[in-house]
């Protein structure tokens, strides 16, 4: 087979994995292409938070979360927020919310899909703190209102660039992650990340295809005021 109809096959993959068909979809707000805060300003204020207030964070916010991460931002839907080699975009989103971890949006997991600025609602268990337990115990991960887990499907890469592929995913991880970072601060928002945890657990816990490896789980929500 060419590398051309490779390339097209793992394309069409890549679409195809980002379309929802689900009834249990809701769709998010627009997401805006200009903030109050400057770039500049974003990076100077990033730090990594690991205390987390209660407070439920508002819908509109966590679809500017996800747009920043990994969300459309040219036409034809294959330019993304973040950059990615060959614009496979190995990355899917996932969202475990608590009872109180989303203005409007019930307890669950959710799956962000990109093409639609949507998210699908996979199971109504939260399970934060059972995904705290699995990342060794960092029991501060259940505070968050919201927690962002940041998986790769390999393949979608490595057909076209072989083993390398995998670098590219993790690359990839984080610009993701950064975007993250940079947007939450623009929205008053903080962040955390953790790249500690059994990658088996995590997968299980979720309920997701055991093809997205998770590579990083980032709380968000409010600072919690000393």
């Amino acid at each position: 087979m060419s590398k051309f109809f490779s390339f097209v096959i793992f394309t069409l993959i890549v679409l195809g994995a980002n379309q929802c068909s689900s009834k249990d979809v809701i769709q998010l707000p627009v997401p805006t292409g200009k903030g109050k805060v400057s770039v500049e300003e974003a990076i100077k204020n990033r730090r990594t938070i690991r205390s987390f207030a209660s407070r439920a964070i508002k819908l509109v916010d966590l679809s500017q979360i996800l747009w920043a991460a990994q969300g459309i931002t040219g036409e034809g839907g294959l330019k993304r927020a973040a950059p990615s080699a060959g614009a496979l975009y190995p990355l899917d989103l996932y969202i475990i919310l608590g009872e109180k971890g989303v203005e409007g949006l019930k307890s669950g997991i959710y799956h962000y899909f990109p093409s639609q600025n949507s998210i699908e609602r996979l199971t109504d268990k939260g399970l934060k703190v059972e995904l705290a337990q699995a990342a060794l115990g960092q029991m501060w991960i259940a505070e968050a209102p919201v927690v962002i887990v940041i998986t790769a499907e390999y393949e979608r890469v490595t057909g076209k660039y072989g083993p390398r592929g995998v670098r590219y995913a993790h690359m990839e991880a984080g610009h993701v992650g950064e975007n993250i970072f940079i947007q939450a601060v623009a929205l008053d928002l903080a962040a955390g990340i953790v790249g500690a945890f059994e990658n088996s657990k995590i997968i299980k816990l979720m309920g997701i295809p055991a093809s997205h490896d998770p590579l990083l789980i980032m709380p968000l929500g409010y600072q919690k005021k000393r």
